[in-house]
């Protein structure tokens, strides 16, 4: 779905939102009626879902929210990458101090990545239940119509997922909410919300297609809900209906491409390997709309970016000698990159993430790394998705299979001979090597392993606490006391 007619129809489809939010925020106005004045040029709410039309435009807006700043910017690395040991804050000092404080774990429940990751998900799932909603009925094509709706159930459970693994249990948003009470939701459990993920992931796989013509390229498959239904499914422990999922995306067609580093160049978006990428492209003339930040923020200081979330030395030396990996994941100052970038010795870090790198060739209309697509889901996981939920089902062999399919793309001898516990910390030390510096799964892969209190020790996690983030402060005071917040914050 990387085309800029998508794009640029996500924009108009935020008008129902827009509308809808209306009704709650004049529940608190004493405005006077002169000032009560219409939307001008824009439907409203109850203009729009009215045809086929409508409902793409819709959809188009819930991708297009996947790469918002809160969503793949420094909110969101303030949750998911910084709280790990894969990344140190990068730039230089004064630039961003306060990103130490997640770094250290020094965060309390007024900071404002935490803030901003909420704001960003739930508007997420705004946009997902209008769909959801109201799209089931229109009179349209029956088949897109039922499509579009699998679509945005995986996209909602997307945005649960994130927060649910960031907060703990969190209010399940179900359908657009109508009245202040309708905005105003207690905390659900975890557990409640991980059924509705898994609800909603399981629905979604049973309707959309395991794979798109040219001009749709991008949009949610069959392959993205079942691996994300996997991933799930692992986090709660459920290993069979993990092996389960997974295994039925290692008969989609799905292939490891053979040079790792390739993968993460523009010219390998959408390729063999992947399941699901969040889609960037320049919109020429209209900047705002199509830089993700994500490329920007990460790349060499200054010679492309800005150069946060730089690569640990621990990192660094996590990868095994030989392992093609490492080259596709580290960019190094004073090295060329195979595309004969130089990389200056004057820059301010001493390491990079490469796969946010973008070479000099590519034009760059807007800022850096707009055209840059975000790898949420590849083959490569659900891989090591199969590796684990074997092996900890007691399917040493099928285990093994799984994990030295990708260790073999990366140069490596294949494992052998591991007992369960062995063969369960190798799979753990893949999905690192292999997942490093991509959609920030390292933090919460400690947490649900149990090892983050011991490998984040040094970094001030205390544990019983910083296993989830604090309920933002501004949504416990909105609420009225209605939201709880999490211990030790």
């Amino acid at each position: 779905m990387k085309n800029t007619t998508n794009n640029k129809l996500g924009r108009r489809a935020w008008v129902p939102v827009l509308a809808a939010l209306g009704l709650a925020l004049g529940t608190t106005s004493s405005c006077s009626k002169f000032l009560e004045v219409a939307p001008q040029g824009q439907p409203l709410a109850t203009q729009f879902f009215q045809n086929q039309t409508d409902a793409s435009y819709a959809v188009a807006s819930c991708y297009a929210k996947l790469r918002e700043y809160n969503l793949v910017a420094f909110n969101w690395f303030s949750v998911a990458v910084f709280p790990s040991d894969d990344v140190d804050k990068g730039s230089v000092p004064g630039d961003g101090d306060y990103l130490n404080d997640y770094v250290n774990f020094r965060f309390t429940a007024t900071a404002g990545g935490p803030e901003g990751h909420w704001l960003g998900q739930y508007q997420q799932i705004n946009l997902c239940n209008q769909v959801i909603y109201n799209v089931p009925n229109i009179n349209m094509d029956a088949n897109l119509r039922a499509r579009y709706v699998a679509e945005t159930q995986f996209l909602r459970a997307l945005a649960y997922f994130n927060l649910v693994r960031a907060f703990g249990g969190v209010p399940l948003q179900t359908k657009p909410a109508e009245t202040p009470d309708e905005l105003n939701l207690p905390r659900s459990t975890r557990e409640e919300v991980y059924t509705f993920i898994i609800s909603d992931l399981t629905a979604a796989a049973g309707v959309l297609p395991p794979s798109y013509g040219t001009n749709d390229l991008g949009r949610v498959t069959k392959g993205a809900a079942l691996t994300l239904l996997a991933k799930v499914q692992l986090y709660q422990k459920n290993y069979a209906a993990s092996l389960a999922a997974s295994d039925q995306v290692l008969t989609l067609g799905y292939s490891l491409v053979p040079d790792f580093y390739k993968m993460f160049r523009i010219e390998g978006e959408n390729g063999p390997e992947s399941i699901f990428e969040v889609q960037c492209t320049t919109l020429p003339g209209n900047c705002d709309a199509s830089n993700s930040y994500w490329a920007l923020s990460q790349s060499a200081r200054p010679q492309f970016g800005w150069g946060f979330c730089t690569p640990t030395a621990d990192l660094a030396n996590a990868f095994e000698a030989g392992d093609l990996r490492k080259q596709g994941t580290i960019l190094f100052r004073g090295t060329t990159t195979p595309d004969g970038d130089s990389i200056s010795l004057q820059n301010s870090n001493e390491r990079y993430n490469m796969k946010a790198y973008v070479p000099n060739s590519v034009t760059k209309v807007c800022l850096y790394g707009a055209d840059q697509n975000i790898r949420i889901l590849r083959y490569a996981e659900a891989l090591l998705l199969n590796a684990e939920a074997a092996n900890e089902l007691g399917q040493t062999a099928k285990a093994l299979a799984s994990v030295n399919k990708v260790r073999a793309r990366a140069g490596l001898a294949a494992l052998a001979g591991l007992s369960q516990d062995a063969l369960r910390q190798a799979i753990w030390q893949e999905r690192r090597v292999e997942l490093a510096l991509e959609y920030g799964d390292r933090f919460f892969d400690l947490v649900r392993q149990g090892r983050a209190a011991t490998v984040l020790k040094s970094r001030g996690f205390v544990a019983g606490k910083n296993e989830v983030f604090p309920v933002p402060l501004s949504q416990i005071q909105l609420s009225g006391g209605k939201l709880t917040q999490n211990p030790g914050y």
